[in-house]
């Protein structure tokens, strides 16, 4: 699997589309905005803040609805934070980036509406603001030597830039799984090194000295990195793929060469990174947790019913099918992903039942040195 061809969100805004079904993400954004906050007031103490072209990228931007939205609201609190200063409020360069499969023409589709809406909120004077697409890996070189004032990334850098090598005897699991042979893990977790270390190595390049970064990604409570709340979603799917492997929908040798590129770290994992490699300082890490199904409000009660249970499946299951499709049908075809998904929400709300879990989030402030 390319996974440069193939990394990206479901394209389009059709009813499976990831810009039809990114409110888990939207909940994601929300919950770590104080961070976002915290971190543009404190760079006002910076000389590199009052620059006259504030430039900003936006790593792994996906497309919908949310991409915009935060630009919206990063380009807002910059201009709030020039204002407390008395400061006249800079132009803004904002670049959008994503993997060169990205739908960036669903973003440019909504450009129009994001000037006409700051325009109307902030007069015609304000900015301008000017909107861009830089397609192509953030694990790559993406702009000139210190050129950029903020990075922000949401729900992007626990993709890995390529499937670990040596998981040939990962047999029947995607990820890894409480069943993994114990070399799995550390193949995970040595491609998470590598690539985290050349992200910061890279973004340290682009960034201007007294530069921010806020990241948020998806991480583990526990060093277990077989523990639920970053595993459990992985394990459904490998198991509706045996059973389409039963069913001799797929064969076995498929399944067995399929592989996720994504690792959820640990604190620890993402403190001694960004030690280790130097470039910037740890300013804040914190950590959230959101809902499988961010629209079942009631997470204390097992005692669902049926119909509901079955809600929070199929819900769940739109969101994983908007992230992950084109991965699966570039492997298996795109012929088994409507059984696939079926199956799916079936499996996520039998485990609903059982156990609600949730997701780790980590969220963290940097600052070039």
């Amino acid at each position: 699997m390319e996974e440069v061809s193939v990394l990206h969100m479901s394209s389009g805004d059709g009813e499976s589309s990831y810009a039809n079904n990114s409110s888990f993400q939207e909940i994601v954004i929300r919950k770590s905005l104080q961070v976002l906050v915290d971190t543009i007031e404190a760079t006002a103490n910076h000389d590199i803040f009052f620059n006259e072209c504030f430039k900003i990228a936006d790593l792994g931007c996906s497309s919908g609805k949310n991409t915009l939205s935060v630009t919206f609201a990063i380009v807002d609190m910059i201009h709030k934070t020039y204002s407390k200063y008395n400061r006249r409020t800079p132009q803004f360069q904002v670049y959008l980036n994503d993997l060169f499969g990205n739908d960036f023409n669903n973003i440019f589709k909504l450009l129009p509406n994001f000037y006409a809406n700051l325009k109307k909120e902030r007069g015609e004077d304000f900015g301008p603001c000017f909107v861009s697409a830089v397609p192509g890996s953030f694990y790559d070189r993406l702009f000139p030597d210190k050129s950029l004032h903020l990075v922000y990334s949401s729900y992007s850098i626990h993709w890995l830039s390529q499937v670990p090598e040596g998981l040939e005897n990962n047999k029947s699991n995607i990820y890894m799984a409480k069943a993994s042979p114990s070399n799995v893990f550390q193949a995970y977790q040595n491609q998470y090194y590598t690539d985290f270390t050349k992200f910061l190595q890279l973004r340290s390049k682009e960034i201007v000295c007294g530069g921010r970064m806020v990241l948020t990604f998806n991480g583990r409570r526990r060093a277990d990195p077989t523990s639920d709340d970053c595993c459990s979603a992985w394990e459904l799917i490998a198991i509706v793929l045996v059973d389409m492997v039963k069913e001799g929908l797929i064969p076995q040798t498929k399944l067995n060469s399929f592989n996720i590129p994504f690792y959820s770290p640990c604190e620890e994992e993402v403190r001694n990174v960004i030690q280790n490699e130097g470039s910037f300082n740890l300013d804040k890490l914190s950590d959230f947790q959101v809902n499988w199904d961010p629209h079942d409000t009631d997470y204390t009660s097992l005692k669902d019913s049926i119909e509901l249970s079955d809600a929070h499946g199929e819900s769940f299951a739109k969101a994983k099918r908007a992230v992950v499709e084109p991965m699966l049908a570039s492997h298996f075809g795109s012929s088994i992903i409507e059984m696939v998904f079926k199956k799916y929400a079936k499996y996520v709300s039998e485990h609903l039942v059982k156990s609600k879990t949730r997701t780790f989030n980590i969220v963290i402030s940097l600052t070039k040195k």
